[in-house]
């Protein structure tokens, strides 16, 4: 499978939280969980297939994996959700301790040298520009380090999802910017526009909290 095993890595780690959510915020019993299940593995592995070789320095492979999975599930439900009810399902089943820990580790490299020199360089990389199931970002980044704004001209979500019919659920995974800013601390998360809801960009506002 691509990307040195990272989507069999996301599956390993996500899969037994989208089964249980599948029983929770849509109210499956657990045998008809288990079989969305089963069929979704089999699909996210044609949506990873079906998607091109991310460059080695594209940082946002993880974020097309993650949306592969998202719609290998929703793609495998006998009734398709609504927006509301998926976004809930998405945030629930991405909300594990793990992913918790990890937003917390996150946020406190959110505002070093490191990571917004990381940033810069990813602003220049326009992957986007030769692969469409990825970004194009703008770095704005405030006064006296306040923190900054990162602003998305495309989306791979949105190309991955439009691919497979399910562009109008694409605000579900938007949602979850708020969630996990809100698990990481220290950040106001400030949005205006998405693509999804057929904004101009996304933009993505990380505000330092004082004291």
């Amino acid at each position: 499978m691509k990307y040195a095993g990272m989507p069999s890595a996301l599956w390993m780690v996500f899969a037994n939280s989208f089964e249980k959510q599948l029983t929770i915020v849509f109210g499956y019993d657990k045998a008809a969980a288990k079989t969305i299940t089963q069929k979704a593995k089999a699909k996210y592995q044609e949506i990873i297939e079906d998607l091109p070789e991310f460059e080695k320095e594209d940082r946002f492979q993880m974020n097309a994996v993650s949306c592969a999975m998202l719609a290998a599930f929703i793609l495998s439900m006998p009734k398709r959700p609504d927006v509301k009810m998926l976004t809930k399902y998405y945030a629930d089943a991405m909300m594990t301790k793990p992913m918790k820990w990890f937003c917390r580790a996150s946020a406190k490299k959110r505002y070093t040298a490191k990571n917004l020199e990381g940033l810069r360089s990813t602003a220049a990389f326009h992957a986007a520009d030769r692969n469409q199931y990825s970004w194009n970002m703008e770095l704005y980044e405030y006064e006296n380090g306040s923190g900054y704004e990162a602003r998305f001209t495309k989306c791979g979500i949105c190309e991955i999802m439009k691919k497979y019919g399910l562009y109008d659920l694409a605000p579900a995974l938007c949602r979850l910017d708020y969630t996990m800013s809100d698990a990481g601390g220290g950040t106001d998360f400030v949005r205006e526009y998405t693509l999804a809801s057929g904004g101009p960009y996304c933009d993505c506002g990380y505000h330092k909290r004082q004291g």
